[in-house]
């Protein structure tokens, strides 16, 4: 079987799940004739039509406004966003609206919220960025990040499926540069599970999107250089987050780095640095630790995102500090 990149499978998805279910339609900037700014959506509308592959205006609010209404009479859009950064303009439909939707009028949103995420392609401040975490704390939508060509066609299946409002970050770092043989049938993975994705026994390294594949690549070196085992947890979900997985993972090494793209302050590893002190601080014989982006705008200038953006050596320090402690 030939193997389908990161990006394919993202536009299998699609193709799968407008086959499947004629309430699924696209709608976003550029996603039809021209297929997408980086052609994730190439092909959807010469084979189901301009009716459910709708080129809009360029208005993230008016997109996600449309979808929502939509998605109340039974539809289920997929909305893209031709960069992430620009799910700012759509915040106040997402989260006053949206996420409230079913709690405030019993009306269910059942749309995705996808597009391009993430840095590492010297894309600068306004098409760099992962805005998670501006997310992380509105009850009434979920969070998927996938690291992986199978957990991007899975996830994306399952956000499709899911009663309410999925925002579903694709790293444009990986869209290419990852590639596997996929599973075969209907391949979904469950919102809200994380994967391990190395198993070891002396330190646990927590992450998710690209940073998984900087974690993977430390994990190896600090194998072969220090003798360390190092564990590997791919959260795929930031919400609902697995704290099953979390915990499981610290009770076994006892030690644990949290590793993420996103700006430091504020970001998702606080949050779970939080989940493993209320829920396992007896099992820990080291502080938590933080490898993330620097507080700054992402600079354009390659060397400077390369030192603001966590790096694999960045990942073997800390990882050595954690053994060391």
């Amino acid at each position: 079987m030939a193997e389908t990149t990161y990006l394919e499978a993202i536009r299998e998805a699609l193709f799968e799940e407008m086959e499947r279910d004629p309430n699924v339609f696209c709608l976003g900037e550029d996603i039809g004739a021209y297929g997408g700014a980086f052609k994730v959506t190439e092909g959807l509308a010469k084979r189901f039509g301009d009716a459910r592959v709708i080129d809009t205006p360029i208005s993230e609010a008016a997109i996600v406004g449309a979808a929502a209404g939509a998605a109340h009479m039974g539809m289920r859009p997929v909305c893209e966003m031709q960069f992430i950064d620009f799910i700012s303009c759509g915040y106040d439909m997402l989260t006053n609206y949206v996420a409230t939707a079913r709690y405030r009028a019993m009306l269910g949103c059942p749309m995705v919220v996808r597009g391009p995420s993430g840095g590492y392609v010297r894309g600068g401040p306004f098409h760099s960025q992962n805005p998670e975490a501006a997310f992380l704390h509105t009850p009434g939508l979920k969070i998927v990040y996938p690291a992986t060509a199978a957990d991007a066609k899975g996830l994306l299946k399952s956000a499709i499926r899911d009663d309410d409002c999925v925002l579903y970050f694709e790293h444009k770092y990986l869209y290419r540069r990852i590639k596997e043989e996929l599973p075969t049938g209907d391949h979904l993975v469950p919102i809200g599970k994380a994967r391990v994705a190395r198993e070891g026994k002396d330190v646990s390294i927590i992450t998710y999107a690209a940073t998984v594949w900087k974690s993977l690549e430390a994990a190896e070196r600090l194998e072969k250089e220090d003798g360390l085992s190092v564990e590997v947890i791919d959260l795929r979900t930031l919400l609902p987050m697995d704290d099953e997985a979390i915990v499981a993972t610290v009770k076994k090494t006892n030690r644990a780095l949290i590793v993420h793209e996103d700006t430091r302050t504020g970001g998702v590893a606080g949050e779970i640095t939080s989940r493993i002190n209320e829920l396992a601080f007896e099992w820990l014989d080291a502080p938590v630790l933080r490898i993330t982006a620097a507080d700054v705008p992402l600079p354009y200038s390659p060397p400077l995102e390369d030192y603001v953006l966590p790096q694999t050596a960045d990942i073997i320090a800390g990882v050595r500090r954690l053994a060391q402690y």
